[in-house]
């Protein structure tokens, strides 16, 4: 049996944090997974840059609420679905992922957690599990499943390789150079047609 492993944004919806750089006015806040291979690392800077600017998770949510799905990512989701299991597995949070999810259909999606003070400041973070993509498509593959993964930034590369397939889609002209063993895709339809071709 096939499941399908799906990174978040950046393959189906916008960057959230790049939506909230620009919302915000901070452009430091551009700093995502493709510019920034320690995920770690980058989640304290921005959680240290957020309560410097006083800025806490309602205004991001407020960020979100304006985001919409990346054009044609729901009819691609949907197709996808209709033909095999799928799960969006990302390191974003629950708090900022539902009315994302609700946007594309309320699909399955592993991701992490915020720890959020009584004032509505971000205080941590909380990750499901350690190394949560590569993790996960361990133990999809230890259950019998033929695992096919497709992402766009450095967080995503150990899953891709990982997986009996593994996929680029829409990411950097460094990353593509560095990985050239991983096909890359920049449109749903190819991508989708990748998938079918591979599922046994």
């Amino acid at each position: 049996m096939n499941i399908v492993c799906l990174d978040l944004e950046g393959v189906l919806v916008p960057e959230i944090w790049i939506a909230f750089s620009e919302a915000s006015g901070i452009p430091e806040l551009r700093r995502t997974t493709r510019d920034e291979p320690d995920y770690d690392k980058l989640m304290k800077w921005r959680i240290n840059l957020l309560k410097e600017r006083r800025l806490g998770l309602k205004e991001i949510q407020d960020t979100i609420a304006t985001i919409d799905p990346l054009p044609g990512a729901k009819e691609f989701m949907d197709e996808l679905r209709s033909i095999t299991q799928v799960i969006i597995v990302s390191d974003t949070f629950k708090e900022f992922a539902t009315p994302l999810m609700k946007k594309l259909g309320w699909p399955t999606i592993f991701c992490n957690s915020l720890v959020v003070s009584d004032d509505g400041f971000i205080d941590d973070y909380k990750m499901r599990i350690d190394n949560s993509k590569l993790s996960t498509i361990r133990a999809l593959s230890l259950i019998g499943f033929q695992t096919i993964a497709s992402g766009d930034s450095y967080n995503d590369l150990d899953m891709l390789r990982y997986a009996d397939e593994g996929f680029l889609f829409r990411s950097t002209d460094q990353i593509k150079a560095d990985h050239p063993e991983l096909p890359a895709f920049e449109e749903y339809s190819d991508l989708l047609n990748a998938i079918k071709k591979v599922m046994k």
